[in-house]
């Protein structure tokens, strides 16, 4: 897998080791159909519904995947020489989802372990009560759930992100925020903005994670692609396209997503 993961990077389009993942988890998704058709614990008009909720997922995914708060900046004009530079506005991207598909596979890894710990005793008392109230199809599992994607979302952006940092870079480059003077308070306010988009982005990764978790607890039918999966499949796709895009403009072609 490795081998041909990297064999398609050098010759291909696209990340190797993504496009492979694709491939396998989109390789399930036959057998979901199939299962949703075949079940008779649910009616056609469950599984039209289900059907609908699946293509709303993706749908939510691409808009969050592209969603972004963007703070408006503007860099003062200076003369080097005979020649002037800067004078343009600009602005400072933060996307909705920072941390990508990270805090799912954190929680899910976390939120696992009493599972695993407990199919080594499962006639212990600890063994019994994960068994019974931890379950993946539980209402505690998907609370937690919840709560450590939020958790892990907000620790990412965190090591990742320092607006104290961003404020001086855009400062020594000359720029600034709008309205705002340069220095803590335009660190403050770009904190401020950081903090709102996490949490949009974190609850919007928890509820992509654990609506399969729901639904497989009201009809009691496997889940072939969980939040998960499905997020994955819609970055790779997202992300070869935008490849596909860049290299037919590199060759004067029109653009591939219009």
């Amino acid at each position: 897998g490795i081998v041909a993961g990297e064999k398609i990077n050098e010759k291909g389009i696209g990340n190797g080791i993504s496009i492979i993942l694709f491939a396998s988890i989109a390789a399930r998704f036959p057998t979901f159909i199939i299962n949703i058709i075949q079940a008779k614990s649910i009616s056609w008009i469950w599984s039209a519904l289900i059907i609908v909720i699946f293509v709303f997922m993706i749908v939510f995914i691409v808009a969050i995947n592209d969603g972004e708060r963007r703070i408006p900046v503007q860099y003062a004009k200076k003369v080097v020489g005979r020649k002037m530079y800067g004078g343009q506005s600009t602005h400072l991207p933060l996307k909705v989802t920072m941390s990508g598909v990270l805090p799912i596979i954190f929680a899910s890894a976390f939120v696992s372990m009493p599972s695993l710990i407990a199919g080594f005793i499962p006639k212990t008392g600890f063994g019994k009560f994960v068994t019974a109230y931890l379950g993946y199809t539980s209402w505690p599992y998907a609370v937690i759930y919840a709560i450590l994607i939020v958790a892990f979302n907000f620790f990412y952006v965190s090591v990742q992100y320092n607006p104290t940092e961003i404020s001086n870079n855009i400062q020594k480059n000359g720029g600034f925020v709008f309205g705002l003077r340069p220095g803590a308070p335009t660190s403050d306010y770009i904190k401020k903005v950081l903090n709102k988009i996490t949490w949009i982005g974190a609850v919007c990764l928890a509820l992509i994670a654990i609506i399969p978790i729901f639904y497989q607890m009201g009809t009691k039918i496997q889940v072939a692609l969980g939040g998960t999966s499905i997020l994955i499949i819609v970055c790779v796709v997202l992300e070869t396209m935008k490849q596909l895009e860049s290299q037919m403009l590199m060759r004067h072609y029109k653009g591939f997503l219009e």
